[in-house]
């Protein structure tokens, strides 16, 4: 079954004329008669009675024409939308973005990439550095946002995004929170709280330890939602991006002498083509203006 067969059967029984038809469809009507005929072969039985100057739909071709007429509406669907994706102007942003990265920082450039391209299918993807790997290498994400991505792949390319400051945050009701600056010697007694989510928590335990700190005195959350509520409730100190929000419940600060920081980047897989959203989307966030949240 051709798709010229349908389209010509449609046009047929809807102007029940096998002329106005073959002028509607711009065949000529042998052509037309023809393809049909070879339709009714397929299916069985004639599709019209024919009735000069008149064609009328038999029993089968009543019932077959709710059938090609979905059948065809759909194949020009599926004609419609493979041009859209072809063009660039429908398709999925397959991201993998960091569990320790804020979804925010990125909607700016999701808005204005929804104004360039007519139907956009966001598909986003959480995970550790690893994991964001393993969805680059299986093709699930087309670009990755993160700080270190820990496994070393030689196909990543890397461009770097902006830089950022560590805060220490406890709850207003915490020992700490009304003292104007805090110490290291003050942090002795604490638990802290680390998350496990983040690409730069092994290196702030290493960094805790390495200026007198009990790192193995702590308490571990897998996600910002975890620790923030852990927070609020008092339980622990922990240590946020500047770019990760907090609740007015939370105090901020920094700590004399502790310093930590990461570096955001976006990843791509070299050598792999990338639909043209990807490609428009890898654009805006390389020349956006990040904000350096260092000091």
């Amino acid at each position: 079954m051709e798709m010229h067969q349908v389209r010509y059967f449609l046009a047929v029984a809807r102007t029940l004329n096998f002329t106005r038809a073959a002028e509607e469809c711009n065949v000529a009507q042998p052509s037309l008669t023809r393809a049909i005929k070879l339709l009714e072969g397929e299916l069985g039985g004639d599709l019209f009675r024919r009735e000069r100057p008149h064609a009328m739909l038999t029993p089968l071709g009543e019932r077959m024409y709710p059938l090609l007429k979905q059948c065809y509406e759909s194949a020009q669907a599926a004609r419609a939308l493979a041009a859209q994706i072809n063009d660039g102007e429908v398709g999925a942003l397959k991201l993998a973005v960091s569990s320790s990265i804020e979804l925010s920082l990125i909607l700016t450039q999701v808005n204005e990439l929804r104004k360039n391209f007519n139907e956009i299918e966001l598909k986003i993807l959480r995970g550790t550095g690893p994991q964001l790997v393993e969805y680059m290498k299986s093709g699930e994400a087309e670009l990755a946002i993160a700080s270190s991505i820990g496994e070393a792949w030689d196909r990543l390319d890397t461009w770097k995004l902006f830089d950022e400051s560590f805060d220490m945050v406890f709850s207003r009701a915490h020992r700490l929170a009304n003292q104007e600056t805090i110490q290291l010697d003050d942090l002795k007694p604490e638990r802290f709280l680390l998350r496990s989510h983040c690409e730069r928590s092994t290196d702030l335990a290493a960094l805790l330890k390495t200026k007198g700190l009990n790192a193995d005195h702590r308490h571990e959350v897998s996600s910002d939602q975890d620790l923030l509520a852990l927070l609020e409730a008092n339980i622990g100190i922990g240590f946020l991006p500047r770019t990760v929000s907090s609740p007015q419940t939370v105090v901020r600060t920094t700590v004399e002498g502790l310093e930590l920081g990461r570096t955001v980047c976006l990843y791509g897989v070299a050598g792999r083509q990338r639909s043209p959203i990807a490609a428009t989307f890898m654009k805006m966030l390389r020349a956006a203006k990040w904000p350096h949240k260092t000091d």
